[in-house]
C-alpha cells in the first residue's frame, strides 16, 4: 500500500508540475514542443507494440492492446494540433 501511495503522490505532483510549465509556455514555443512531444509518443507507441507483443497471459494482451490504442491516439491527436498551429503562421492571401 505503501507504494500506491507514494507513486500516486508522485503523479499528482507531476500533474500540477506539468499543468504549471505548460501554462508559462508562450505560444510561439507551443509548435516545437508540440512536434517534439510527438516523437515521444512514438517511442511510446512502439513500446506499446512491444507490450502486446509479448502476449504472457490475456492481461498482456489486453494493457498491450490498450496501451497501443491510447498511444495512437495521443499521437494523431498531437500531429492535428501541430499541424493547426502552424496554419495559424501561414499567410493569408488577400
Amino acid at each position: 500500500m505503501e507504494i500506491f501511495v507514494t507513486a500516486f503522490t508522485i503523479f499528482v505532483l507531476a500533474i500540477f508540475v506539468g499543468f504549471e510549465i505548460i501554462t508559462k509556455i508562450p505560444p510561439i514555443l507551443h509548435t516545437p514542443l508540440m512536434s517534439g512531444s510527438n516523437a515521444i509518443s512514438g517511442i511510446t507507441l512502439i513500446g506499446a507494440l512491444y507490450s502486446a507483443g509479448i502476449q504472457d497471459n490475456n492481461l498482456t494482451k489486453i494493457l498491450g492492446l490498450a496501451s497501443v490504442i491510447f498511444a495512437t491516439i495521443n499521437v494523431v491527436g498531437g500531429f492535428l494540433v501541430t499541424q493547426r498551429m502552424l496554419g495559424m503562421f501561414k499567410k493569408k492571401d488577400k
